[in-house]
């Protein structure tokens, strides 16, 4: 049975932002909320970080770490300021076998458990962990019934990273094994979500949100106009956010326009917001 709930927290629909690193800055997850995400994840943030974090959206915050170092001062600090804790235990990036974080803690359960037992004790917000496929998965899962209100699942494994086939069957194994809500992570999209909402309790929106924040409105069957390159950088200028990031999702949100190719050329050569905008102005309808 499928539920739309998560501890405390109650959820207007069962789709939500998976937590990609570098697409999900805060005018990204802004316009996604805008469109219909029923929650949106951040990208990974260890406890040390000094950077500002932006949190309008309430989110789910992820944490990448491998020790309860700052972890408990760092939930304090941005508490009141999310939905619930995410625990990554799925990320296979060189940045996270460099830290040796995210599915590179998977092999070791002790040192899950004793972060976990931190979070635990630092909030009374929701905590999820997301995991990948190996086989460390089920018996992490049993443990951290003890703590956590949520399992997230992205059947593939370490080094399959994002490539290949997600396992389907390995998913719905975790759900069979937890009385828990579990989250399913792996190639989404609006010809399988139907079938997905039936197996598992919430999903997550990945790569077919990236350049497209319009999907989540998309797949809850609400006409709404199409969310624009514009609309980001609006929120992006208001936000200070980067150039060389304000470029990557310039990239990202010519998915799908008729001169795609056109405007990309543009991009590539662009060294300032200027060049951007004049880049979207050869768009066609």
């Amino acid at each position: 049975m499928q539920v739309n709930k998560i501890g405390n927290l109650n959820f207007k629909n069962r789709f939500f932002l998976a937590p990609m690193l570098e697409p999900n800055d805060i005018a990204f997850r802004i316009l996604c909320k805008k469109s219909g995400s029923g929650l949106n994840f951040t990208g990974m943030y260890s406890p040390r970080t000094k950077e500002k974090i932006f949190l309008e959206d309430k989110p789910a915050i992820q944490i990448m770490c491998n020790s309860t170092d700052f972890v408990k001062e760092f939930i304090k600090k941005y508490d009141s300021q999310v939905s619930l804790w995410d625990l990554n235990l799925g990320c296979p990036s060189p940045i996270a076998k460099r830290n040796e974080v995210g599915v590179f803690l998977q092999d070791k359960p002790e040192k899950i458990e004793e972060i976990l037992k931190i979070m635990r004790l630092s909030t009374e917000k929701p905590i999820t962990i997301k995991l990948r496929k190996s086989s460390n998965t089920l018996p992490i899962i049993k443990m951290a019934e003890k703590y956590v209100d949520a399992i997230c699942i992205h059947p593939r494994t370490k080094d399959q990273g994002y490539s290949g086939k997600p396992d389907l069957e390995f998913a719905e194994l975790v759900k069979k094994s937890t009385k828990l809500p579990v989250i399913y992570s792996g190639n989404v999209n609006k010809v399988n979500c139907k079938e997905l909402l039936k197996k598992f309790d919430f999903l997550m929106i990945g790569r077919e949100a990236i350049g497209n924040p319009s999907i989540f409105s998309e797949l809850l069957g609400k006409t709404k106009q199409k969310i624009t390159f514009f609309d980001y950088l609006k929120l992006a200028e208001k936000y200070g956010i980067k150039y060389a990031q304000i470029k990557f999702q310039a990239m990202n949100f010519t998915k799908g326009l008729k001169n795609a190719k056109e405007i990309r050329e543009k991009l590539v050569s662009a060294k300032n917001l200027n060049d951007i905008k004049e880049a979207y102005k050869t768009l066609k309808n």
